[in-house]
């Protein structure tokens, strides 16, 4: 059953990713993505796991991490299955907030969402330094806030 929990949120979340990669601008993916229960349906799925993985040798290793003892407690499949569950939301959460992030600034995201479903943190690296380079070097300069009907006359 672990391993079908395992499979089914793997396919689970792949559909998000691929619309916020291929689709980006479709106002369907702008709907779907805002919502928050693709994580509610994954964070249950993830507190059912760890629930089922604790064993008191599971809650040593996770209170006073070793890497010895997390990865004694990570040769256990529900262990490595919740592990797991763990990364895809919170990598999709971070995906999620790459993408509303270029939907708000305009900012290229394509490769930074590839790379984040992948490897999360790598995606949110491209993300920061594509939002900074874009922001420093093709950004268009912002007008002055003052406007001409509230500027002071000129003498």
């Amino acid at each position: 059953m672990i391993a079908q929990l395992f499979n089914i949120a793997n396919i689970f979340v792949l559909p998000f990713w691929a619309i916020m990669i291929l689709l980006p601008n479709w106002g369907i993916t702008r709907k779907i993505m805002e919502s928050y229960l693709p994580f509610v349906a994954l964070a249950g799925l993830y507190i059912y796991l760890f629930v089922v993985a604790i064993t008191p040798e599971t809650a040593q290793a996770l209170s006073s991490p070793q890497l010895s003892d997390l990865a004694k407690a990570f040769s256990n499949e529900t262990v490595t299955a919740t592990g797991w569950i763990h990364f895809l939301v919170m990598d999709l959460f971070i995906g999620r907030w790459i993408y509303w992030s270029g939907q708000k600034t305009g900012v290229f995201t394509t490769h930074s969402l590839a790379l984040c479903l992948f490897a999360g943190p790598m995606g949110l690296l491209s993300h920061i330094l594509t939002n900074w380079i874009t922001q420093k070097f093709f950004a268009t300069e912002k007008q002055d806030s003052v406007t001409p009907s509230t500027s002071a006359p000129e003498a």
